[in-house]
């Protein structure tokens, strides 16, 4: 790593261009996701829940593979306790025990000599669906706000905690816009569920530490080279902090790329977010949340 031994990148003067990147993938995701609409999985859409339990143990791969086609659509398949237990969760149209049916006769199609039975069945309603939808907004709200008053409290000026917030949105909306264009393109699931909603979360988290080693960076050298320039200063700043950045970066994505090639059907979702979060996290440190740094507090200077 002796390539970042000493750097000395010039951050901030890109910034200009960061913005018109930034704004550009930005109001597209928007216009993705107001033209397309997010893809809701059933948890916020509502759907059936059944639990089948085999003579013997199946792949879920082969289940859900099965199934696609007398269900319509691409089930949700988990493990459910036992090895011979799955769970399986699909919004096909029809009531429960039309839907039933169809599994049933798809599974006994595709796996003959197997005997199944449903379990256990259950109902997603929509109401739950959407008080849920309403709970995960809620909570990504009160994180964002409780951020910025962190962010208020320990670095005392308001533009540094609009500058981290910038960021978290700017993470968060962008990784939604590129979910939402390839959610009919990728081989796996890739829509909004609670397993979502968790990667999001962590996605923030991640984004707002990297956001704060950089800060906490600018705050000590603002004490220690007042003679610099602002701009100089935190340019300075990013550099200081480069290589425990593009460190950290590179170790969490190893650990998530893995996870995202043998992790199975269900984590790839998951780890997909995560892959793309960690990029636009790192990204959004260095060049979005300390250029906001340097705008906002021009700008306080020059009405000063």
């Amino acid at each position: 790593m002796r390539w970042f031994e000493t750097p000395s990148f010039d951050f901030v003067s890109t910034h200009r261009k960061a913005y018109i990147f930034s704004a550009t993938l930005f109001v597209a995701s928007l216009a993705i996701i107001l033209v397309k609409g997010l893809q809701y999985g059933i948890d916020f859409r509502g759907g059936k829940e059944f639990v089948v339990s085999f003579s013997e143990p199946i792949e879920v791969a082969d289940v859900r593979e099965a199934l696609v086609e007398p269900l319509g659509s691409t089930p949700e398949v988990k493990r459910f306790g036992a090895d011979t237990d799955l769970m399986i969760r699909t919004d096909a149209e029809g009531t429960i025990n039309e839907v039933q049916g169809l599994l049933l006769g798809g599974l006994a199609d595709a796996f003959e000599g197997v005997e199944t039975s449903v379990e256990k069945t259950y109902i997603v309603s929509p109401r739950f669906a959407e008080d849920l939808k309403i709970g995960a907004i809620n909570s990504i709200l009160f994180a964002v706000s409780i951020i910025f008053l962190y962010i208020l409290i320990r670095f005392r000026y308001w533009y540094y905690s609009l500058g981290a917030v910038v960021a978290l949105i700017h993470d968060v909306v962008i990784v939604l816009g590129i979910f939402t264009l390839l959610s009919d393109w990728v081989p796996f699931s890739i829509q909004i569920d609670q397993a979502m909603i968790a990667a999001f979360l962590t996605i923030v988290g991640y984004s707002l530490n990297d956001t704060v080693v950089v800060f906490d960076r600018i705050r000590e050298n603002s004490k220690a080279y007042k003679q610099l320039a602002f701009s100089d200063m935190v340019n300075r700043s990013l550099n200081d902090t480069l290589s425990r950045t593009v460190i950290t970066s590179i170790t969490t994505l190893f650990v998530v790329v893995i996870l995202f090639v043998f992790g199975g059907e269900v984590l790839k979702g998951f780890s997909l977010a995560l892959i793309i979060g960690v990029i636009l996290g790192t990204y959004s440190s260095l060049f979005i949340g300390s250029a906001m740094i340097v705008e906002l507090k021009t700008l306080r200077a020059k009405k000063d």
